[in-house]
This record gives structure tokens, C-alpha cells and sequence, in this order.
């Protein structure tokens, strides 16, 4: 199986759980390339339309697209990353900074991408988003820690909560209703399923 794929964008970076090894990926989309030289890391490519760039790509393939497009530079990586055949995904520096609309457009290509069958997560400074659609997900926890469970399809169903202060089972989620939100953890690890439907968990760190 190939590795994961890393992409990093422009926005506020962290380096929680940034270890890529050999046979990962690093993309760095757009101005995510100040953030990987600031560490000293050589993404593989670069790719985007460099508005946010602040410093020349060197040295690296720069695959370049107009400024007038119809993806976001994330979007672009993704594509990329698919085509070199990964299948699990790490956003970093899409979940938040200067342009804060990214963030929710991180979210619809995380929904758009886990419903492709691909295992995608969104790594923040204070929180990690999955997606899942039609399976479930082991996540290692903290107790008393938030994690939020979200419908992004019309409804989920079959939704199975188990680790966490309020278990369920067989429950059905609308992406209009909040009922998922603000449980915790009540140990080390959460299992969290859907049989039908796409959830975003949101996990405090």
C-alpha cells in the first residue's frame, strides 16, 4: 500500500503529527511552501497559483495554475496526490489563518474525497477533523476531551458512538440538527461508525 500523502497549505501550520517517511508524499500547495522551508522540509512538488507565495520555489517542480480557476490550491493537491496513486490524506495549513472561507471549502474536499473511499484527516493546532462516510474510525483519545460528531450528508444513519461520556447506537444525524456536538472523551480511544451517510468528527486536542 502506498504511504500518505501530506499537503500543506497556506494557512496557520502545525507540526503535530507532521512526520512523513519513506514512500509518503509532501505537496505543498501555495504558500504552505514558506511554512515547510521554515522547518527545513523539501516538499516533493509544489503546486497552486502562488498568490500567497512570498518566496520563489527553488530547486523543486512547481506545477502552476492561473489565479482565475475553479479549484482552491487544496483542491489541486488532492487531485495530484490521487492521481500518484495515495489514497490516505494529512491537511495541515488549511484550518484557518488569513483566509478563514478556506477552511470551510477544506471541509466540503474532506466530505467530497472520504465519499471516493479515501482516509483523509485535517490537523490543526487545537483540533483534528475526520471524515468517514459508510465505515467507521478508531481514534486514539483523552479523557474529557471534546470530540463532535456531524452529519454532512442530508442524513447519516446507523450511527454507532462508543468511548465517549454519550454512547450510541443505530442513531441517525441531519446535517441541519447539532445533535452530535460537544460530547467527550470517556477514555483512551472512541469508535466512532456510520453505516449510511458522511460524518466530520472534530477531535480537541
Amino acid at each position: 500500500m502506498k504511504g500518505i500523502c501530506y499537503i500543506v497549505g497556506a494557512g496557520e501550520f502545525t507540526p503535530r503529527g507532521f512526520l512523513p517517511k519513506e514512500g509518503d508524499l509532501v505537496i505543498a500547495a501555495d504558500g504552505g511552501y514558506q511554512s515547510l522551508t521554515a522547518l527545513g522540509i523539501r516538499p516533493g512538488i509544489v503546486v497552486g497559483d502562488m498568490d500567497s507565495a512570498t518566496q520563489s520555489v527553488v530547486g523543486i517542480p512547481l506545477l502552476r495554475f492561473p489565479i482565475r480557476k475553479d479549484d482552491t490550491d487544496l483542491s489541486l493537491a488532492l487531485k495530484l496526490g490521487s492521481l500518484a496513486g495515495y489514497k490516505r490524506f494529512r491537511l495541515y495549513g488549511a484550518g484557518g489563518g488569513p483566509r478563514e472561507d478556506h477552511f470551510f471549502a477544506a471541509i466540503q474536499l474532506m466530505a467530497g474525497w472520504s465519499r471516493r473511499g479515501m482516509e483523509i484527516r485535517l490537523i490543526a493546532s487545537a483540533f483534528t477533523l475526520y471524515a468517514i462516510t459508510g465505515g467507521s474510525l478508531i481514534i486514539p483519545t483523552i479523557p474529557g476531551k471534546i470530540i463532535s460528531v456531524f452529519s454532512y450528508s442530508p442524513e447519516s444513519s446507523g450511527v454507532t458512538l462508543r468511548g465517549l461520556d454519550y454512547e450510541e447506537n443505530n442513531l441517525t444525524l441531519q446535517n441541519d440538527v447539532p445533535l452530535g456536538v460537544s460530547n467527550a472523551a470517556a477514555g483512551r480511544r472512541a469508535l466512532i461508525s456510520v453505516r449510511r451517510g458522511t460524518l466530520i468528527i472534530w477531535q480537541t486536542v
